[in-house]
């Protein structure tokens, strides 16, 4: 089986989002509870980081905050990718950007699937690593790497980041939220990580 990959670029952005919500003290404290090294609270020590160990890491901090958090984790991770979309955003290339200017201007019904597929490409490690498709009036996001359960056995669905990422790029192009439903997940023993996005009802 083939390791995941993940950006490093986007892993020093996921950490900035995780200080941000958790806040410096509560950070270092999960890290510690956790026996994570303390440097990782530093995006800067993830910069020369490969891909196969950045998917890892990735993995690692998220199973982390789950068990910190218990049940109150969903929440945190949901808000964290939430706050990663933005960052991606301001961070993407000139492609990226066009392809953001395009999306807005679609109709509102179009802007969909566009919205999902400027997503795919901003935090696919490669390409077809996350596709984008069509289900009568939902939409379904596969990712096929999915790093976030990489080395991950759960009972349930943990992309919890992943979730936040997809409600807060819809909300960025629409001004709505939707539901979104992880159907399958890596960490159960899936072979892929599926997301539902029901378009035919918000949140």
């Amino acid at each position: 089986m083939t390791e995941p990959k993940f950006s490093s670029r986007i892993l020093r952005r996921f950490v900035e989002a995780v200080a941000v919500e958790l806040g410096a003290d509560q950070f270092h404290a999960m890290l510690a509870l956790s026996e994570l090294p303390s440097e990782w609270a530093k995006p800067q020590t993830f910069q020369k980081m490969g891909p196969t160990k950045s998917a890892a890491t990735y993995a690692a901090l998220q199973a982390a905050m789950r068990a910190h958090f218990g049940r109150g984790a969903r929440g945190v991770l949901m808000r964290v990718g939430r706050r990663l979309w933005h960052f991606l955003l301001g961070d993407a290339a000139l492609g990226g950007k066009a392809q953001a200017v395009l999306v807005k201007r679609l109709p509102l019904s179009r802007r969909y699937k566009s919205t999902l597929e400027l997503l795919a490409r901003l935090i696919g490690a490669q390409a077809d690593d996350i596709t984008v498709h069509t289900l009568d009036l939902d939409l379904m996001v596969v990712d096929h790497a999915s790093p976030a359960a990489q080395g991950q056995s759960s009972s349930r669905p943990i992309c919890f980041v992943t979730q936040g990422l997809i409600r807060e790029s819809l909300f960025w192009a629409t001004g709505q939220t939707f539901d979104v439903e992880e159907s399958s997940c890596k960490a159960i023993g899936h072979e892929t990580c599926e997301f539902k996005v029901i378009t035919g009802r918000t949140a």
